[in-house]
């Protein structure tokens, strides 16, 4: 081996005296005023034809962004700044301040009162200085905005290397309006579907709605006889000291409509209402309210929305209900999606009707560097297992009610629009129903024009 290494050696070394000496020679100037190395030259020491192969151009590194020390302001009905209390909003805050520096602004975020919140938005926007830079809006309010000019599609103010335009695991975009996207918003949890009390499931000796659910049995039929099983006057008083369902009828026919593939108004701003499938659902909600009696009414108005708090009571044992107001129970809770009708696509268990979403405002200047910005400040690192860990625990007793959530029911929305076209007659619908013991068939009719007019007005 160490001959052979030896060998090695004055062979190499003999060759590059070789190449130093005819590399010294211009052969008649062939290489002259070139940048052809001598090492091109052919077996006879003569310059080949073959093209110069120039070397790549360096990239110059993008020019600093400099915002000149304006604000930037980003506008919610409630304070959007990171509180600071957890480990991921202090990252947060820490990239926020990071991006301040580094892009030479400062953040502003603007608190508005949620019945002045769509009035600031628009007449700001109109007079051409818009209030906010980014600003909040429920997705379905906005649909106004959109045919008005006065919202950014998302294709006008991203890049190609956005997140949002690719992974989308910092920035997602929303369901679109009237064909485009305009709102994005961070990947998140949202659990709408039928809360249910377990400690009176128990009490009461009745089958866990997760056990159907899981049997492939969680239907309206088997609600229904949950409900009217729990529905009981156990002190023989002659009043029912508990009940089988609490809440608003407007969200009822909501929901209950999308399991059974049906919407007052469809997300391309067509007419669902008309649907037999959606008459076939207010049907069924008007079974629960005025014919079966198991819903508790607490108010003593069935069309009153704070019924929606009325589970908290205890007493009740199913409701369809939202993760934000389920966090201040005495009992522990349940959850499964919404039962699906017998019309169910399996695709959405509830309707969306409050999806919130962040909007990029006409006249915004330097929209494209705001949104890449606002983008940049949630690239932190993950303080949680998995998405909504602290959220989700805070709702929660049991793991598998979690599990359940994550897998089943968040991002199985469908987006519901009827409440942001103005004079669509919702509530007008739902009290000749539920108040009135109207039928179904002839209010739909009834009040066909004005839902058609209504939706005309902003498309």
């Amino acid at each position: 081996m160490k001959k052979l290494k030896g060998l090695s050696i004055l062979f190499i070394a003999m060759m590059l005296v070789t190449t130093a000496c005819s590399g010294g020679s211009n052969n008649g100037g062939n290489n002259a005023g070139t940048n052809t190395p001598a090492n091109n030259a052919g077996s006879e020491g003569k310059a080949t034809n073959e093209p110069v192969k120039e070397e790549p151009a360096k990239e110059e590194p993008p020019a600093a962004i400099d915002l000149g020390g304006r604000t930037i302001k980003v506008a919610a009905w409630w304070d959007q700044k990171p509180a600071g209390n957890t480990a991921g909003e202090k990252a947060r805050l820490d990239k926020l301040a990071e991006l301040e520096k580094q892009y030479n602004f400062k953040f502003e975020f603007v608190n508005v009162p949620f019945e002045q919140y769509m009035d600031k938005v628009t007449t700001s926007t109109l007079a051409g200085e818009p209030f906010a830079d980014i600003a909040i809006m429920e997705l379905k309010r906005a649909i106004p905005l959109v045919k008005q000019g006065l919202i950014l599609p998302v294709s006008e103010f991203t890049s190609a290397t956005d997140d949002i335009n690719n992974e989308q695991k910092l920035m997602q975009k929303l369901p679109a309006m009237g064909g485009a996207e305009y709102a994005f918003g961070t990947p998140g949890v949202s659990i709408v579907g039928t809360y249910y009390n377990r400690d009176l499931v128990k009490k009461l000796g009745l089958q866990d709605p997760q056990e159907l659910y899981n049997a492939g049995q969680w239907t309206w039929d088997k609600f229904l006889e949950l409900a009217k099983a729990a529905t009981r006057d156990t002190d023989n008083d002659g009043k029912n000291d508990t009940f089988g369902y609490s809440g608003w009828p407007v969200d009822a026919a909501r929901h209950f409509g999308v399991t059974n593939n049906a919407m007052f108004v469809n997300e391309d701003l067509t007419m669902g209402m008309t649907d037999p499938k959606f008459a076939e659902t207010l049907e069924f909600v008007n079974r629960l309210y005025n014919v079966e009696n198991v819903v508790k009414v607490k108010t003593g108005n069935k069309m009153d929305y704070n019924e929606t708090n009325t589970f908290k009571d205890g007493d009740v044992l199913m409701s369809i209900n939202y993760d934000w107001n389920v966090g201040d129970l005495t009992f522990e809770v349940g959850v499964v999606p919404n039962p699906s009708g017998p019309s169910s696509d399996g695709k959405h268990t509830y309707a969306n009707t409050a999806q919130n979403g962040w909007f990029m405002l006409k006249g915004v200047k330097d929209a494209k560097t705001i949104y890449s910005i606002w983008e940049q400040s949630f690239d932190v690192p993950p303080t949680e297992e998995y998405l909504g860990q602290d959220w989700l625990e805070s709702r929660f007793k049991n793991q598998a009610d979690i599990d359940l959530a994550l897998k089943s029911v968040n991002g199985t929305g469908r987006l519901a629009v009827e409440e942001g076209i103005p004079d669509f007659p919702i509530y007008a619908v739902l009290d000749e129903i539920i108040l009135q013991n109207q039928s179904v068939s002839a209010t739909i009719e009834k009040h066909k024009a004005a839902a058609e007019a209504a939706i005309q007005k902003v498309k």
